[in-house]
């Protein structure tokens, strides 16, 4: 059960090339966006689409496989947890970015 505690898993098109980084360790680390689509129907009976964006990072031989494989506009699968961290910017400000850290990829639809 402790598996479910913090496990994400979605299913989208991927809306950028991945960029993929070679760090000095010698892993990779591969961050792309990844459209999730939710179809429903409004008041007046229309079927309208509700597009959220995820930020999708990805390390070792997940990377790899991203790097090879995933392209723009692609179908994936990702299972993995979110991760907040934060930042300070020149200004000064303080920033927070949650992503899904994605320890599995599915590629989904055509060749």
């Amino acid at each position: 059960m402790s598996t479910l505690k913090n496990h994400v898993q979605l299913i989208g098109n991927v809306g950028q090339e991945p960029t993929i980084t070679n760090l000095e360790s010698g892993k990779k680390v591969a961050r792309f966006s990844l459209a999730t689509n939710e179809n429903y129907k409004d008041s007046k009976g229309e079927k309208q689409t509700d597009t959220n964006w995820h930020t999708v990072v990805a390390w070792g031989k997940v990377a790899e496989i991203i790097e090879k494989y995933v392209v723009k506009g692609k179908e994936v699968g990702i299972a993995g947890k979110l991760k907040t961290r934060s930042y300070e910017t020149e200004e000064g400000n303080q920033r927070y970015v949650t992503e899904v850290e994605a320890n599995e990829i599915l590629l989904l639809g055509s060749k």
